[in-house]
């Protein structure tokens, strides 16, 4: 075997280095055109929370925003305007994970649930998602989480149906893998300390960690992304030029070995500053304003290259 030095590191992506600023910029905006399979949506604008209603004109002046750079959008909720997500994301001719939010509260719930239930027997769901993270969270018993699962599965027998939670969580319950028609696993090396230059390495030993704990069923990376800004993690730090290394990396690889990835997130958003810190308010494409974060001019798309 002899020396190939475009082998070199390359399970950790592209060399990224030596690249300026500007290089980055570049890259960074190519990719973007390129576009993406999935990506997580943000819909409060400054001065808003979870709790609060969502306006049908704030959500679709956001979903005309990504829609050109995305085949998929992800939701969280079934309520308090969440529901409207779906409906008008398809009518802009993107297809949908839809999640119910699950938590300590029976009423809120049940009202999820129903919700979920509704959306997709009218057409609007493509993936049903039911929890996110109610495991990792601590919220539900996992006799209580098979619960709701196995209720939408009955009701909802033509769409796929799985739950989000942090990759290992499919191998320590394998009851609730068992449950899922697909696999839905969140992959974030920094939440696990991991420096950028590891960062892709890290995700793809989840990914497998999760391919692994699904035996044959689909897996789909529903949550992943960098900050680029706030306070760091161990040896993970946030920045600007951080942030655009590791979309550039995450797809790449997605394209590459077609992994289907719903990167996080599409917005900044002020109001998870309260449950992550100071990095919560950083982890959009766009910022707070839906202005594009990563570029210094408007972004012009390729012929060809746009997501009807």
């Amino acid at each position: 075997m002899s020396f190939r030095r475009d082998k070199i590191m390359a399970l950790s992506g592209i060399n990224l280095d030596n690249k300026t600023k500007k290089g980055l910029q570049n890259m960074f905006k190519r990719f973007l055109s390129n576009g993406m399979h999935g990506i997580c949506f943000s819909p409060y604008e400054e001065g808003q929370e979870p709790g609060d209603q969502l306006s049908e004109k704030q959500i679709r002046r956001r979903l005309k925003v990504i829609k050109p750079y995305t085949k998929w959008v992800r939701s969280f909720s079934c309520t308090e305007g969440n529901e409207l997500i779906p409906k008008i994301a398809k009518q802009m001719g993107m297809k949908t994970l839809v999640g119910a939010w699950l938590g300590g509260d029976p009423k809120i719930n049940k009202k999820e649930i129903e919700g979920l239930k509704k959306l997709a027997k009218e057409g609007y769901v493509d993936i049903a998602a039911v929890g996110n993270e109610v495991m990792y969270r601590g919220d539900l018993t996992e006799e209580e989480l098979l619960d709701f699962i196995y209720d939408v599965k009955r009701e909802i027998k033509d769409t796929p149906v799985g739950y989000v939670d942090a990759y290992y969580e499919f191998s320590l319950r394998p009851k609730i893998t068992e449950a899922c028609d697909v696999v839905l696993a969140n992959c974030y090396p920094y939440w696990e300390g991991c420096s950028i230059e590891y960062s892709l390495i890290y995700m793809k030993d989840m990914y497998n960690k999760a391919v692994k704990a699904a035996s044959g069923k689909k897996v789909i990376i529903t949550e992943t992304g960098w900050p680029s800004a706030g306070e760091g993690l161990n040896g993970a730090l946030p920045s600007y030029e951080n942030a655009i290394k590791y979309f550039i990396n995450t797809q790449n690889w997605a394209s590459e070995d077609d992994i289907d990835i719903f990167y996080f997130s599409s917005f900044d958003e002020s109001w998870k500053v309260g449950a992550e810190g100071d990095v919560g308010a950083y982890w959009g494409i766009w910022d707070e304003d839906e202005k594009p974060k990563f570029m210094t001019k408007k972004l012009s798309l390729k012929k060809g290259k746009m997501f009807a």
